[in-house]
């Protein structure tokens, strides 16, 4: 498949070990942009939380501003303008208009404009079976809509991290037009070494759609540790290009759009569903 066919998006994801400053972040992830750049991606993707990992409050939250004023979100705006690509930042951590801290996606047109902004759904409050707790609502204000925006030729669906457990949020994007989802995360070693793989397969099989996952990896400036293994899925739910390591890195993966039509029409899933009342338990005599 030739990177320029018409029905081909070439896309390059990167795979991230981001430091806790963002100055320090932005001189990690542009050298992998501009490696993604000069293999043909015409859309790049980076992971959650690309402009600091910081997960202790008291050093995250002086660091936070505005996206538009955000270092990192800043050069990639510059660097999409160079390159002439589009980018998805998978998310920066931001401040709010409402003062309030933020996990969002941004999407950045070849001209620099930014052109989609998509913040975290769900937050990831959890108590892990090996004793790592999280509690992102402690931080993060969760987002009130689902997003879809145009780029490079493709519909795409925007998530992050966590998102990836709520099948519902993929279907509605699916049913809104998305041809591609996008899951970039910051998954925990034991969560993604668990179910990291399966949950995406099986949302690309539910909705007929390309999933793309630029992923966090390695142990962090913060002591947390990220599984990394950036992944590329096809509409029938076949690996298109994985990265099997936690290692910083650049997947470039060729999606044929013309796999979405062929995997709905094949098992029209979308079209068949049926509604139904909520169960009800019948009790025994």
């Amino acid at each position: 498949m030739a990177a320029n066919d018409p029905t081909t998006l070439r896309v390059g994801l990167i795979q991230a070990r981001t430091p806790a400053t963002q100055a320090a972040a932005l001189a990690h992830v542009l050298p992998l942009v501009r490696q993604a750049a000069e293999g043909g991606a015409r859309l790049i993707a980076t992971p959650e939380g690309t402009n600091l990992l910081q997960r202790r409050k008291a050093d995250l939250l002086p660091q936070l501003t505005a996206l538009q004023d955000d270092p990192v979100v800043l050069g990639l705006r510059e660097a999409a303008r160079a390159h002439g690509v589009w980018i998805l930042v998978g998310s920066a951590l931001v401040r709010r208009e409402d003062g309030k801290a933020a996990n969002r996606s941004a999407l950045i047109a070849p001209d620099g404009s930014l052109t989609a902004t998509y913040d975290k759904l769900h937050m990831f409050d959890v108590d892990l079976p090996n004793g790592e707790r999280a509690r992102e609502s402690e931080t993060y204000e969760p987002g009130d809509r689902a997003v879809t925006a145009e780029a490079a030729g493709a519909t795409l669906g925007l998530t992050i991290c966590y998102d990836i457990r709520f099948p519902a949020l993929y279907r509605a994007l699916a049913l809104a037009g998305a041809q591609v989802l996008t899951v970039p995360a910051a998954f925990t070693r034991p969560t993604g070494e668990a179910h990291w793989e399966v949950l995406l397969r099986a949302r690309a099989i539910e909705t007929g759609a390309f999933v793309l996952a630029p992923a966090q990896g390695g142990m962090h400036e913060d002591g947390r540790g990220t599984w990394g293994r950036t992944l590329a899925v096809a509409p029938w739910g076949e690996v298109l290009g994985k990265l099997d390591h936690d290692e910083p890195g650049v997947l470039v993966a060729d999606l044929d759009l013309s796999a979405v039509d062929k995997a709905r029409n094949a098992v029209p899933n979308l079209r068949n569903a049926q509604p139904f009342q909520a169960p009800r338990t019948v009790q025994a005599p």
